[in-house]
């Protein structure tokens, strides 16, 4: 069983852990939010503590008190700097779903891949990752074919999503190309638009609820565990997944 340590417990945060919880291959261990704690607070209908306000100076002891074998990531992207270190000297996984991140973050858990096993994706639902796949394998295919963006999310989310920036990265289209729509409650709408002669095609994913990103952390978390150390995006482990189904057909 591997235990888990998460970082981050807002909205998405409370889904994951809720998931995490439940799913028996793993043990969450404990919860750390960004705001300072009185202590004693746990998750909601559970004896997993949740931790306010650790840092550099704290994590130290809390992680010899603590053992883990995982750190899951929902919080901040300056988080990765105050837990980085002691992620490399103990050699813990690490599964971070920050969208967020600038390249001097990712350039800094690549130095962590040389000593852990890594794993950061913009969007951890396995669903999305898959509509990613398909999209590139469908650019390939016709590259002539003209393509948009639309991405929908809440009316509170202000930045564009993150996920619709990969995806265009990963297309490469410019960023213009993505139409961003801020309705509502709407978790997360992402579609991506393939305008052919005399037809369309249309790849969508919708989260209907935010425990979709708990499981995508469940199964980048399993396949991680079979991996050697190095910094991988889902992609990658997707891929790995999949020659893994085929030779096995």
């Amino acid at each position: 069983m591997v235990k888990i340590g998460l970082l981050g417990y807002g909205k998405a945060g409370q889904a994951v852990a809720q998931v995490l919880h439940e799913d028996p291959r793993f043990e969450l261990v404990w919860i750390a939010k960004g705001s300072p704690s009185a202590g004693g607070e746990c998750m909601e209908g559970s004896t997993v503590p949740i931790v306010g306000g650790l840092d550099k100076a704290t994590l130290p002891a809390w992680l010899d008190a603590h053992p883990v074998d995982a750190l899951v990531d929902f919080s901040l992207p300056e988080s990765i700097f105050m837990y980085g270190e002691e992620l490399r000297q103990r050699r813990l996984m690490l599964v971070s779903a920050i969208s967020a991140y600038e390249e001097q973050h990712l350039r800094y858990a690549r130095t962590l891949g040389q000593e852990t096993r890594i794993l950061c994706s913009p969007n951890i639902t396995l669903g999305i990752n898959f509509l990613i796949m398909a999209a590139k394998l469908l650019r390939n295919i016709a590259p002539f074919a003209d393509v948009e963006i639309l991405e929908q999310h809440f009316k509170d989310k202000r930045e564009v999503s993150g996920t619709a920036k990969k995806i265009a990265e990963s297309l490469s289209i410019e960023p213009e190309k993505i139409t961003s729509l801020r309705l509502g409650g709407i978790v997360g709408h992402h579609e991506v638009i393939f305008g052919f002669p005399y037809q369309t095609v249309r790849l969508t994913h919708d989260s209907i609820k935010r425990e979709a990103f708990g499981t995508g952390a469940a199964f980048a978390l399993n396949e991680l565990a079979a991996c050697k150390p190095g910094f991988y995006t889902f992609d990658d482990v997707l891929m790995r997944k999949m020659r893994q189904q085929l030779m096995a057909e």
